[in-house]
């Protein structure tokens, strides 16, 4: 059986993968390495949390590691951008760890922090250097940073950079970037425009695959809950409330969405938080921080940071509201089962996301096991406490005299989304479902 010391890689490498506890590669990791120890370029596609970081980081490590050199100011030899700050301070953990023994600087650049104290950082030279796309233009429009010296040029999660928008940026940087140079795709998922972009990046790629595109995690049980839209909040906090769940990730749509959810829950005495794009830097470190360390049980997310939560020990997933690009479906519950665990995937399905469900299951190829509500569902809802509503500001006051629905008025009336139709499923006894052993299958749709 294959192990790490049989890859040829540079010694304080390896010893750092001893100290880590590492001892035999990934499938990912396995066909990835030698192909880029031969210096080519790749497309590999893997399911989250299968060691896509080390399969990149290890070659590049030893490859700049074998040719020590002094970084030229304002630049760097190897860019790795990623599409979220918490997934970019994710790989630069990796890379450190990694390089531990190596005499190689590893540093991070994204929004939300002082601009001034990264210029400074990148004013003596930065041999690997990862960053979201947004900040590095801001870096290269400051003069301050340019790409002119890199070798290796990594792209992670390159379907989740064009879902936020990242198309221009992506075809600005690549012009930028040396012709010479060795390039690399990760992703979970590989849809048709990604290949295309990967045509502009990569130069007669090696493409390397370890499960079928878009394909879940085989250890994690996935069940589907209809419920009406105005009750999926007492669904969720019963939930949390009853069941026994070590540590789990709620996912919803929208920004305000995922702080309705946390307010809700807290008022019930559920300790929860949330971290989305509004949320600055601090917040976001320590609401993950919190997570982490089992300060707190839950996370409420939006999927802008489904890629960059590698948390150890989340046992469960809820789609608080399904999300309506079937991909992203994939990320969020490859949030759990991770490191050969299992895991339980819940989703809420109100009546007018039943359309992003059949796209979901016709992605995955996998049928979700329906679970009825409860029989005393109705009557526990009643009795959760509602959460104290904040004094309206003064524009409130100008749009509800204007006839227009107040912020938090209804889900995704702030989002600029329709109203949902409320509609009635039929009341069958059951458990919530949160647990194998608790689960009840329910007939047809």
């Amino acid at each position: 059986m294959t192990k790490f010391t049989d890859l040829g890689l540079a010694e304080p490498i390896e010893r750092a993968l001893a100290a880590k506890g590492y001892e035999q590669p990934t499938p990912i990791q396995l066909q990835a390495i030698p192909v880029l120890m031969q210096r080519r370029d790749l497309c590999g596609i893997a399911q989250t949390g299968t060691g896509k970081t080390a399969a990149f980081a290890l070659p590049s490590l030893h490859h700049l590691a074998a040719d020590l050199k002094r970084p030229i100011p304002a630049s760097c030899r190897m860019l790795v951008l990623a599409p979220t700050r918490e997934l970019a301070s994710q790989i630069a953990v990796s890379f450190r760890d990694y390089a531990k023994f190596l005499r190689l600087s590893v540093d991070t650049v994204f929004g939300g922090v002082p601009i001034g104290r990264q210029i400074k950082s990148l004013s003596r030279g930065i041999d690997i250097l990862i960053a979201t796309p947004g900040r590095l233009l801001d870096l290269i429009d400051q003069s301050a940073l340019n790409l002119r010296n890199v070798e290796i040029f990594v792209l992670d999660e390159a379907d989740q950079m064009l879902d936020l928008g990242f198309i221009h940026a992506l075809k600005r940087i690549d012009k930028l970037l040396p012709k010479k140079r060795q390039s690399l795709f990760f992703s979970a998922t590989m849809p048709k425009t990604i290949a295309e972009l990967g045509d502009r990046f990569l130069t007669d790629p090696v493409r390397v695959s370890v499960t079928p595109p878009a394909t879940t995690a085989e250890r994690v049980d996935q069940y589907v809950t209809y419920v009406n839209q105005t009750e999926k909040q007492a669904l969720l906090t019963l939930t949390l409330k009853n069941e026994n769940i070590e540590r789990a990730l709620i996912f919803t749509r929208t920004k305000h969405g995922a702080d309705r959810v946390v307010k809700h829950l807290n008022a019930a005495g559920v300790g929860a938080e949330a971290i989305h794009g509004n949320k600055s830097q601090p917040q976001r470190e320590r609401a993950l921080s919190l997570f982490r360390s089992g300060s707190i049980k839950f996370l409420v997310a939006t999927d802008i940071a489904a890629r960059g939560i590698d948390v150890s020990g989340v046992s469960h997933v809820f789609n608080f509201e399904l999300p309506n690009v079937a991909e992203q479906y994939v990320h969020r519950i490859g949030r759990t089962a991770r490191a050969g665990a299992t895991g339980i995937a819940m989703s809420y399905v109100a009546e007018d996301e039943r359309a992003y469900l059949r796209g979901i299951e016709k992605l995955t190829k996998v049928r979700l096991t329906p679970v009825p509500l409860p029989a005393d569902f109705l009557d526990q809802a009643r009795s959760l406490p509602k959460p104290a509503q904040a004094k309206p500001t003064a524009q409130r006051r100008h749009d509800e005299a204007r006839g227009r629905p107040a912020q938090g008025a209804g889900a995704g009336a702030a989002d600029g989304e329709r109203p949902r139709r409320p509609f009635r499923p039929s009341r069958k006894p059951g458990s919530v479902g949160s647990h194998k052993g608790a689960v009840r299958k329910a007939g047809g749709r």
